[in-house]
């Protein structure tokens, strides 16, 4: 009797460590190398629409959630707004809380020259970013309500693609 308790616990430990890896594998990112099939981010705010294009053709098209203080430009920080303009990819976050993350160089010199001398706090931290990590079983689903801080997100699937599609110093140009 001793014998089978303890040969059942080990089984029930042996399971739930089998399972604790494989949801940790699930949400581990993808880190593959960059193969620079992009060559131009275009983001339309209002269609809630995300375009990689590569000399002039569409390379991939993705429906985005955004930022949940409405469809106007970012204006200060924390007004959990998308900005407006002609960005750069900057870095990229392979250690996100939303699986991984490209950082979007807002705001510009003028962006920023320009809330200074109103008195303002522009923000930063704008990412193209996929679902916050341990959430990645919603999938598309989180497209349903706009529910970012300023960001433009994806799914985990699709920030991987991107990952891999869209290198360093790429533009990113965001419009209403």
């Amino acid at each position: 009797m001793r014998l089978r308790t303890i040969f059942a616990s080990a089984l029930v430990v042996v399971v739930l460590v089998g399972s604790l890896c494989a949801i940790l594998l699930a949400q581990a990112p993808i880190r593959a190398r960059t193969i620079a099939a992009t060559d131009w981010i275009i983001i339309e705010k209002a269609a809630h629409r995300m375009t990689l294009m590569k000399q002039g053709h569409v390379v991939r098209t993705y429906k985005v959630a955004l930022g949940r203080g409405g469809l106007g430009p970012k204006v200060e920080a924390g007004d959990n707004k998308v900005p407006e303009g002609v960005y750069r990819i900057t870095g990229r976050n392979p250690a996100s809380a939303y699986h991984l993350s490209l950082r979007i160089g807002y705001p510009t010199a003028l962006q920023a020259q320009r809330s200074h001398q109103a008195g303002i706090d522009p923000g930063g931290d704008i990412m193209i970013h996929a679902i916050r990590n341990g959430l990645g079983w919603v999938g598309s689903q989180h497209r349903r309500l706009d529910w970012t801080k300023g960001c433009i997100a994806v799914t985990n699937e699709e920030i991987e693609e991107i990952w891999r599609l869209v290198p360093d110093q790429t533009p990113v140009e965001i419009g209403a």
